[in-house]
């Protein structure tokens, strides 16, 4: 236990001699080079700050409408997007039907073929799930409407 608190004591000690020699050569070097400058190096700093003060507003201003219009780019490819999104997959669903093509020399074999009474059948229930759940989607909205028509009816 002692050794560790010893390893602390020292991980402590180092630390904070690093700490004192970072700050040591820090405020030497900064007053050494400002109290070694000659006259044409305060010239040249006086220039380079005077002119960022200067060119800063305008820089800022011209990031800022780069940045802009890259929005807008952005933007514009959101909307386009959103607009191929179709009505099934506003709705939650992303259930494509199979088409009703049944042609064998389009169908490829694989392992997993199906036959064509399978397919039929897959395609089948397909439609009615997707026909049923519209069905209900639509039964809520009406009667969502009927709750508002009775709320002015009643009140």
């Amino acid at each position: 236990m002692s050794e560790l608190l010893d390893l602390v004591a020292h991980l402590f000690d180092s630390v904070s001699q690093l700490f004192t020699l970072v700050k040591d050569r820090f405020s030497n070097n900064l007053s050494q080079s400002f109290s070694s400058m000659t006259l044409q190096q305060w010239i040249r700093l006086v220039i380079i700050v005077g002119a960022y003060a200067l060119l800063r507003p305008y820089l800022m201003k011209m990031g800022a409408k780069f940045q802009e219009k890259q929005m807008e780019k952005n933007f514009a490819k959101e909307e386009e997007e959103q607009a191929q999104i179709s009505p099934n997959q506003l709705r939650g669903q992303a259930v494509e039907i199979p088409d009703d093509s049944d042609d064998d020399e389009q169908a490829e074999s694989t392992a997993t073929d199906w036959g064509k009474k399978a397919r039929k059948r897959q395609r089948n229930m397909i439609k009615k799930m997707l026909d049923a759940e519209e069905k209900r989607l639509q039964e809520l909205q009406e009667d969502e409407e009927d709750k508002d028509i009775e709320q002015y009816l009643v009140g």
